[in-house]
């Protein structure tokens, strides 16, 4: 199966515009995405990175339900984590050539501008190389055994990012 076609089984929707898979597990599979700064019908996209792994996206999701994002917001620095919206947003914005006319995408990391929006769009950025403490954060409180078959530091998963377990010890 093609990486457009798996990634919208993951989505259970197709795609909306073009994308890159930056993160892979073990077997293969997408676990994280680098959309285009738009979609296909122009429409400025803000999340430059997107956590497409069933498991994780699972393990996040129940984080996020137990008061994950407010929990970050209070033990993180609220000036980290606008510097990290900042460094995502430069990211992002310099695959758009100056010259392209019309409206551009907007905010940080799930495009916001203050806070945590979404711990998964944080967690994306960090697995593809980003510096985002927020995903740290997130990524120390999952259960290791979801994180395995994306970061088993044998060289078997494919990315652009440290091993998960390289993010877990710079988080400790």
């Amino acid at each position: 199966m093609d990486d457009r076609a798996r990634v919208a089984e993951l989505l259970g929707r197709p795609p909306r515009g073009a994308f890159d898979v930056v993160v892979r597990d073990r077997s293969g599979d997408p676990v994280v995405v680098r959309n285009a700064p738009f979609l296909d019908d122009g429409t400025p996209m803000p999340t430059r990175y997107y956590l497409v792994g069933t498991e994780l996206v699972r393990a996040v999701s129940r984080l996020e339900a137990a008061g994950g994002v407010r929990r970050a917001e209070e033990e993180i620095d609220r000036q980290v984590i606008a510097e990290t919206h900042r460094r995502y947003a430069a990211e992002r914005d310099a695959a758009i050539p100056d010259d392209r006319p019309g409206p551009r995408p907007a905010g940080g990391v799930g495009g916001t501008r203050t806070g945590v929006k979404c711990l998964h769009a944080h967690v994306a950025h960090l697995l593809a190389g980003g510096d985002d403490p927020v995903g740290r954060w997130a990524i120390a409180r999952l259960d290791p055994t979801v994180l395995e078959h994306v970061g088993a530091g044998d060289g078997s998963a494919t990315r652009t990012a440290p091993t998960v377990e390289d993010q877990r010890r710079e988080s400790t």
